[in-house]
């Protein structure tokens, strides 16, 4: 391209990052694993209807795809799921156990056998949503895998119970819900998949029960294995109201280890038979989080007594912690951001590791060496990387002093600038959760819009994880109020400082962050258009039934309990304010989402419609897609559709983008 660089308007910047390219590297791998001495992991398929299959990487360091379409390794478990496969080498090579997303019925298969194809362990269920497992752990010697089970027990979506089962690996409960074993009654609504420990007396696991979040109060539960594999005897050990434990494992020697949150940071500790437990590492920072998924793991002990760790403040880092010393030593690498999965096999530590310039990939860590590489889903740039944004970690002031972090991405392009007396456009991006964070690795829908000249601000307003549990209640009966004042903080310091545009700013986030950017553009007028994907908008619906089990009763913290603030509930909700909206929006839900139902966003269409001056707007419902758009022709659409409401809000003008037609 030369030395060449072109004076164009911001948002005009022609650039190879189109939506189809953003779209094919949707989503990350995760849920590693080790089977034998192989690693194992679960990987996105945008263009394959949106699956996720499950790889392996041969000892030649081949990958392949152990499972064809449409098997789909993906459990319904509390909706957003979990480690939804497991494995180990058996008399006939690989044996892998896994939930298949389309009936969720565990399925047994050996890829090395001949003309094998999966073999269902679990019966189906027509009660409800079924039955659902997660979280699987093999017993071989005892021929069952060990696993949560949400069985449901009557159509509505709180009629549900979990508890730790145990199904056969022979296929005798494939028709037969009575063959599968129950290891614990349901005196807890939700449980975390049982840990046996080394010598195989005892098991642990996690608990908790509404209304609390697993990041609010968790139980660690610990009980005897008797030799005929039923467990007895169970009680807590740790955690409580107050305490979120957020990860148990065994060490090698029997020891009880676990991440809690009791001084305000997820630490490590050593459980006691005698006493309190021992802190292994006591920092501000953190070594676990939110377990919105179940099976998640931020250590793993090592055979040699030592533990990998995936740990920081605002951002994560791979480290070996020694717990006699207290000290931890980091990965050396690129990256700057782990996901919470990690597996071991001697010295060996499988994680998945992205950083501004990669995205997530499988990579190995030599606990003896020190050495970390990547070995399977290699990052490989799909554009020349001088396309990719350079982001700047901030930290801004927000109302009463309080400190908010935020990424800012400006716009970026090798070959274009921008005349020089203009500034650009900003779209703030809200993350979902709202108990979640932005991490800071590469993300090609960001590159979409910054390579064309728009900038994007990603806040982790008060509330979000990485700080704290003090950062994290800071949203505390404030969702709706201190997530939209972060968020405007952020932008109108950037529009302040000269960074963006004050007449050019965007909202936009998915789920909570959809909720977020809809409740800014009904309480703030910092916004001249807003994006809202699959979003909460009626709080008093959505806390009455209308979402899963999960967080049916999250509000009762976020916003406070609905018998005693009905009214807060009607204030800050969207849709009770409908007249309020004057900004341009762009409104985009999938019709089989359970968590965000579609009936949302048609109430506050409803609501909209009887306004005497309509706003422009468009209404976008995508047919196969739930909570989190997976396929790569709906995330298309969605890109070019929020780039070409920006285009003509803003007086952009991106080239080859469809018009999105906006309703008056």
């Amino acid at each position: 391209m030369g030395d060449i660089v072109q004076t164009l308007a911001y948002g005009s910047w022609p650039s190879p990052i189109d939506a189809s390219l953003a779209a094919a590297h949707d989503g990350h791998p995760d849920y590693v694993g080790f089977v034998g001495a192989e690693v194992w992991w679960t990987e996105p398929r945008p263009t394959e209807g949106g699956r996720r299959t499950l790889v392996r990487r041969r000892a030649d360091r081949t990958e392949e795809s152990v499972l064809p379409a449409p098997w789909n390794v993906r459990s319904r478990v509390i909706e957003y799921g979990g480690q939804p496969w497991t494995g180990a080498v058996g008399a006939d090579g690989p044996l892998v156990v896994f939930v298949n997303f389309a009936d969720q019925r565990l399925y047994a298969y050996e890829p090395a056998v001949p003309d094998s194809e999966p073999r269902p362990l679990t019966p189906v269920s027509l009660v409800g949503g079924g039955l659902r497992w997660v979280d699987p752990q093999l017993h071989l010697e005892l021929g069952e895998v060990w696993c949560v089970l949400e069985e449901f027990t009557g159509d509505g979506p709180t009629d549900v119970r979990r508890v730790v089962a145990a199904v056969p690996l022979n296929g005798s409960a494939e028709q037969d819900r009575d063959a599968v074993r129950e290891l614990t009654d349901a005196q807890h609504r939700f449980v975390t998949g049982p840990r046996v420990s080394p010598d195989g007396l005892r098991a642990a696991w996690l608990a908790w029960d509404h209304p609390r979040m697993p990041w609010d109060g968790t139980e660690l539960m610990v009980a005897d294995v008797a030799p005929d594999g039923t467990l007895r005897q169970a009680r807590p050990v740790a955690g409580g109201l107050d305490e979120s434990i957020a990860q148990v494992d065994w060490a090698s020697d029997g020891s009880l280890l676990y991440a809690g949150d009791r001084t305000g940071w997820w630490n490590l500790y050593r459980a006691s038979d005698s006493g309190p437990a021992e802190p292994l590492c006591p920092r501000e920072e953190e070594f676990g989080g939110p377990l919105w998924t179940i099976g998640r793991r931020w250590f793993a002990p090592l055979e040699s007594g030592l533990i990998a760790v995936v740990h920081g403040r605002g951002a994560t880092a791979l480290g070996i912690l020694d717990p006699e010393t207290g000290e931890v030593v980091d990965a050396a690498g690129p990256w700057t951001e782990y996901s919470p999965t990690l597996a071991v096999d001697g010295s060996r530590v499988a994680a998945i590791a992205a950083s501004p310039r990669s995205a997530y990939e499988v990579v190995e860590l030599d606990a003896r060496t020190g050495r970390a590489r990547v070995i399977g889903a290699a990052h490989d740039d799909p554009v020349d990387p001088a396309y990719y944004p350079e982001p700047q970690i901030r930290t801004f002031t927000g109302p009463v002093g309080r400190e908010i972090h935020a990424h800012i991405y400006p716009p970026h392009h090798p070959g274009h600038v921008a005349p020089g007396d203009e500034l650009p456009p900003y779209v703030v991006w809200a993350h979902g959760g709202p108990t979640s964070r932005a991490p800071l690795v590469l993300d090609l829908q960001i590159a979409y819009f910054t390579s064309r000249g728009i900038g994007v601000a990603e806040v982790n307003y008060g509330g979000s994880t990485g700080h704290g549990r003090e950062y994290r209640n800071r949203l505390r009966e404030q969702w709706g109020v201190v997530d939209v004042e972060d968020c405007a903080a952020v932008a109108l310091a950037l529009a302040e400082e000269g960074t963006a545009d004050r007449d050019r700013l965007a909202v936009r986030g998915g789920s909570a962050g959809g909720w977020t950017s809809a409740a800014s553009l009904v309480s703030t007028d910092v916004y001249a258009c807003g994006t809202i994907l699959y979003p909460i908008l009626d709080l008093a619906g959505w806390g009455t039934g209308e979402t899963h089990d999960f967080e049916s009763q999250y509000l009762e913290s976020l916003v406070g309990p609905l018998a005693e603030v009905p009214g807060r509930y009607a204030e800050r909700s969207p849709t009770e304010h409908a007249d309020r909206v004057t900004a341009p929006f762009l409104l985009l839900q999938g019709l089989d989402d359970v968590i965000c139902p579609p009936a949302q966003c048609e109430r506050f269409l409803a609501r909209m419609e009887e306004r005497a001056r309509p706003v422009p707007h468009a209404y976008i419902a995508f047919e196969g897609e739930g909570h989190g758009f997976r396929r790569a022709d709906t995330m298309v659409r969605v890109l070019e559709s929020e780039l070409s409401l920006y285009a003509q809000v803003f007086g952009l003008n991106p080239p080859g983008i469809p018009t999105l037609e906006l309703a008056k």
